[in-house]
């Protein structure tokens, strides 16, 4: 993946994100004056002074990189929490409920912004997102990089209160209102989340605190109960990449897999890189070359760790129904 932020002129209806580029490397501006623009006054609109309210329809926003100039926008008001996810992403969906939750506590004082990576590169290429989860912020347009991967609640909650804090020394210390009732109110009336099985909610809990060798364990559990759980099966096969990953750094296990291109364990244990960094066809072609050359053990293996990858990002997955025909094609 490239760092180079897009030309938009060379893409088709894309949006200008030449200006977020520029914002992170001017030093910070002072808020801008209560009029607005020079163009004249915006009724309700962002880039009023500091204290000023606005109304969104939530405080959670699906963003595009067609949409992404009015979350600019709303960053000279409120302080905005970018995460840049994707769907079969196994860190992901544990972060994104904890960055949800503290968004809905603040109760106002801070927006979330949600990038789905698989169908908006430009900002992933704008944030230089290597990895996802990738976290970051928007303090008054500038973007400010915050972590990369799954932190647990308390970690994040500091991350909130230096960004507030940051926002407030650039004068951006608002407050957005949902369909004009306070932020708070808004939410009140939604329905409680349904609890989570005991075993998944004993996995979640886990994993939170870093205790993975459990979590494997509570969702081994509820598979035994229930071999059609596919929740704990998904869950199995997302804490299990998580567990692997532990104690190695990305240049150790690149630099093994490339000194070892038929050894089977370090080209799973890259594999896993990849696709923790959301290169899911490099994480399948990998360890699809290498099945034809091996036998026994080593192919079970690779045949395992495959079909738990396909688990992982979701049988109705194309990229899962190619890379299942062409293994069963080599094993068979």
């Amino acid at each position: 993946m490239t760092n180079v932020p897009p030309t938009p002129s060379g893409l088709r209806g894309a949006v200008d994100l030449s200006s977020l580029v520029d914002r992170a490397q001017r030093p910070p501006q002072p808020p801008a004056p209560a009029g607005g623009p020079a163009g004249g006054p915006v009724a309700g609109g962002p880039g009023s002074e500091t204290g000023a309210e606005l109304s969104v329809p939530s405080l959670v926003l699906d963003v595009t990189d067609q949409t992404f100039q009015d979350v600019l926008q709303l960053s000279t008001v409120v302080p905005v929490i970018v995460d840049i996810w994707a769907e079969w992403c196994g860190p992901c969906k544990q972060l994104s409920p904890i960055l949800e939750q503290l968004t809905a506590e603040y109760d106002g004082r801070v927006l979330l912004a949600k990038v789905d990576a698989d169908t908006n590169p430009q900002l992933v290429q704008a944030f230089q997102a290597q990895s996802i989860p990738t976290v970051a912020a928007l303090i008054g347009g500038r973007p400010l990089g915050l972590f990369v991967g799954a932190l647990p609640e308390a970690q994040v909650r500091d991350v909130y209160e230096q960004v507030l804090a940051a926002a407030a020394e650039n004068g951006v210390s608002g407050r957005v209102t949902v369909d004009g009732a306070p932020a708070g109110t808004a939410e009140q009336g939604e329905p409680e989340p349904e609890p989570l099985p005991p075993h998944h909610q004993a996995a979640y809990d886990a994993i939170e605190q870093g205790d993975y060798a459990t979590a494997i364990q509570e969702y081994k559990t509820a598979i035994a109960q229930d071999p059609h759980d596919q929740m704990a099966v998904a869950g199995l096969a997302q804490v299990s990449l998580l567990d692997r990953l532990q104690g190695q750094t990305a240049d150790e296990i690149r630099a093994a897999a490339a000194a070892g291109p038929s050894d089977v364990p370090a080209q799973l244990a890259v594999a896993d890189l990849d696709l923790s960094g959301g290169h899911v066809e490099d994480a399948f072609g990998r360890l699809l070359d290498l099945v034809p050359t091996v036998f026994g053990e080593d192919r079970e293996a690779l045949r395992v760790r495959l079909v738990e990858y396909f688990e992982l990002i979701g049988t109705e997955d194309p990229r899962v129904v190619a890379a299942r025909r062409r293994l069963a094609s080599a094993l068979y």
